[in-house]
């Protein structure tokens, strides 16, 4: 054994209830963009009104594929902006492959391009809407993010306990990996008249607008009938089962070659049927190009010991 890698994992029951854990499950973890589905609720709870599309692309972490830039764009002219309103850090795409073929058309690092931009559309819009200044979204104390905040602890049913700058600039808020488990739950199960229902109608209709194209979460959601998902830095997953079961982890040294080896693991204990299981568990340690290792989960079939 080379490596190590230990994770707090949480699943609740239908009710709420915590079922089973591993770890820390009630110590506050940042989620980051785990949270996008929350966000995405708060939006349209202050008023926003937004096509399945791109409400998938407000709760995106995207490749920055063709068809996420399009989107975005999309997203940004429907609410009359443009590229240059937007505040988050301008980075280059998120996925590997997409961030060859942008460097060698000779592109550098924008807005557009990083991950988040869906969701700055989103927040930016939800801005124009309910009048707020579109200038400041980004400050903690703006009143879209506070609202952001009010909506996270109402559907969390606890108390932000820290709130710091994300990569992307926006607020990030710390909450428990059991209320995390809870509120996907809850948002799996949820009637689709209302804002939480239309989100993971998005999610589920969307999912290589909410990843991409060779995106673990995109493959989960895809492959697994009724599932919300969203995958978060720092090793972060959160999932919502269509029984209203929710699963919330988070692996204790960021390391996001273990976070989707890890929540397979969980899902066939829990016995969920899924096509994705290949491109979760597919982690190899590669040797000058061949595989030398893998990434395996140890001790959750088991159950938490």
């Amino acid at each position: 054994m080379e490596s190590v890698h230990r994770a707090s994992i949480a699943v609740t029951d239908p009710d709420g209830s915590l079922a089973e854990a591993w770890g820390d499950p009630h110590d506050p973890v940042l989620p980051r963009s785990s949270t996008k589905p929350l966000q995405a609720v708060a939006m349209l709870r202050a008023g926003l009104d937004l096509p399945s599309e791109h409400l998938a692309l407000a709760c995106a972490s995207h490749s920055a594929e063709p068809f996420h830039l399009d989107g975005v764009r999309a997203m940004l002219a429907a609410a009359d902006l443009a590229e240059a309103d937007l505040g988050n850090t301008p980075d280059l795409p998120y996925e590997p492959y997409e961030r060859d073929v942008w460097v060698a058309a000779g592109h550098v690092a924008r807005p557009l391009a990083q991950n988040c931009s869906g969701k700055h559309a989103a927040m930016l819009a939800t801005c124009g809407v309910a009048g707020w200044d579109r200038r400041t979204y980004l400050d903690a104390d703006h009143p879209l993010q506070r609202h952001v905040t009010a909506t996270i602890e109402d559907l969390a049913g606890e108390r932000v306990t820290a709130t710091v700058a994300d990569g992307c600039g926006a607020p990030a808020v710390a909450v428990s990996l059991v209320a995390l488990a809870r509120v996907f739950g809850d948002i799996a199960t949820a009637a689709p008249d209302t804002p939480e229902g239309r989100v993971a109608h998005a999610v589920r209709a969307h999912p290589d607008l909410l990843g991409g194209t060779r995106r673990d979460v995109t493959a989960l959601v895809r492959g697994t009938p009724g599932v919300v998902a969203k995958d978060g830095a720092e090793g972060v997953y959160a999932v919502g089962l269509p029984d209203g079961r929710g699963v919330a982890l988070k692996v204790a040294d960021g390391g996001q070659r273990a976070r989707a080896v890890v929540l397979a693991a969980v899902l066939r204990r829990l016995g969920v049927e899924s096509r994705a299981y290949p491109r979760l568990e597919d982690a190899p340690v590669l040797g000058h190009g061949e595989p030398v290792g893998s990434v395996v989960a140890v001790g959750i079939a088991e159950g938490p010991g």
